[in-house]
């Protein structure tokens, strides 16, 4: 009977051990069934990835680190912080915007009905995204991209890192392109239909694209103004217009020293391809009768200047105003050459005596003087005020002998500063020209 005893005990608790493992299997189905419901909801709701884009197989490998708890809603979280927090776009190292090739992007680019030129080959754009690797990291400023075109150069800033672009497009055969990349994107892109060549025009009438104020363009991207002693805030990238370069170039001169404009929102940086003939007269220095010119002056005296890149025009594509055609230069010269020149505002260009209400006189001083510059200055400054001359010579250390054409930018400024200390001159002489001839005059 013990025996016995001990067999059915036995039996017992099998079937014990049995009917709990069959119970135990019966209710894991349907939760096993529920968690990898909720696994694939979540992955398809909450994937940071663009439509259409796949997962490499390095990706695909790799787990994800999430709470077993609330996995979902910290994945979710992170997607949304990345352009908020100053990230990287996400896995955006490991699955880069495609550039294209050089044929692909010069039939987009040939779609532009206006004389222009375009970044359509890869290596060229990748060349500029290296020279502003320190920005791009540093990542406390916004980069405005003057007319991207069919997007190469906008495409390599992402791949990059760049925290956060803003596309000034003027051409409306680019916009649908480059508006399906922003909504690819979370944050990290804006396109707007804007000439950066057009904003603030003179004059009256109803304001259309691309030409817009710089007032709306800022106030639409929620960029405030800063002290102008503060970081710089925007980096315009881009190539300046062969149409109408000097003229460009006068109007922000003009708007640097009066702080209008996008200047109005602190130093906002220039990183520009420009031709070699104009960056010549940029940098020229005193002595150089033939290109030292108010141009020269007022540019050195309120900004840092630096060559970053020179580069042959024909890596660029330059499309002219006849439909689908490319131009046909047969012949190249190192004037042909753009320069990538990053143009900087000095912080300390702006004092007690130099105001932005007081701007616009020192730029008009500065182009009568060098309107002649094998002038003698001691002259030109006793044109404005008789008897005067001598005495702010003596004070800048100068000889009576000294030609306009061999001052240097900071000491026009410090000729100026005494001009305003001195209460001898009267402002006059300085408002003969027009508005518009002031505003994109020629030196």
């Amino acid at each position: 009977m013990a025996a016995c005893g001990g067999c059915r005990f036995f039996v017992l608790t099998l079937r014990t051990l049995c009917g709990t493992s069959k119970s135990a299997a019966h209710f894991a189905l349907p939760l096993t069934k529920h968690r990898t419901l909720s696994t694939s909801l979540r992955t398809f709701s909450l994937d940071p990835f663009p439509s259409g884009s796949r997962k490499t197989p390095a990706q695909v490998g790799k787990p994800e680190r999430i709470s077993p708890s609330s996995g979902g809603v910290q994945r979710n979280l992170s997607a949304v912080a990345v352009p908020l927090q100053g990230q990287f776009r996400p896995l955006c190292r490991y699955d880069p915007l495609d550039l294209g090739d050089v044929e692909e992007n010069t039939q987009k680019a040939l779609a532009c009905k206006h004389l222009r030129r375009f970044i359509v080959d890869p290596s060229l754009a990748r060349i500029v995204t290296d020279h502003l690797a320190g920005d791009i990291d540093d990542g406390k400023a916004v980069i405005f991209e003057c007319n991207p075109g069919p997007g190469v150069l906008t495409r390599a800033l992402l791949n990059r890192g760049a925290q956060r672009i803003v596309a000034l497009e003027s051409d409306t055969n680019f916009l649908p392109e480059l508006k399906d990349l922003e909504h690819r994107l979370e944050g990290q892109l804006d396109v707007v239909h804007c000439d950066f060549f057009k904003l603030d025009p003179i004059g009256q009438g109803s304001m259309k694209p691309p030409a817009m104020y710089s007032e709306k363009l800022f106030s639409d991207l929620a960029i405030s103004e800063v002290p102008w002693s503060a970081d710089v805030p925007v980096k315009i990238v881009g190539i300046f217009s062969q149409r109408n370069e000097k003229n460009i170039l006068w109007k922000l001169i003009y708007n640097l020293f009066e702080r209008r404009s996008i200047f109005q929102y602190g130093r906002v940086e220039l990183i520009m391809f420009i031709s070699q003939k104009e960056y010549t007269k940029l940098v020229t220095r005193p002595r150089d009768y033939k290109n030292y010119q108010a141009f020269s002056v007022l540019w050195q005296m309120a900004c840092d200047i630096e060559l970053l890149h020179e580069e042959p025009l024909s890596s660029f594509l330059t499309v002219t105003k006849k439909t689908g055609r490319p131009s046909s230069k047969k012949t190249q010269s190192q004037s042909d050459n753009l320069c990538l020149v990053r143009i900087t505002p000095r912080e300390d260009l702006f004092n007690s005596h130099l105001t932005p209400l007081n701007g616009s006189t020192l730029v008009m001083m500065v182009k009568q003087c060098l309107a002649k510059r094998k002038s003698r200055l001691i002259e030109q400054i006793n044109s404005w005020s008789p008897g005067s001359g001598s005495e702010l010579i003596s004070k800048l250390g100068f000889l009576d002998d000294t030609m306009t054409g061999d001052v240097y930018p900071g000491e026009f400024k410090r000729l100026f500063e005494l001009m305003e200390q001195s209460g001898n001159f009267t402002q006059s002489w300085l408002y003969e020209e027009t508005l518009e001839t002031s505003n994109t005059g020629h030196a």
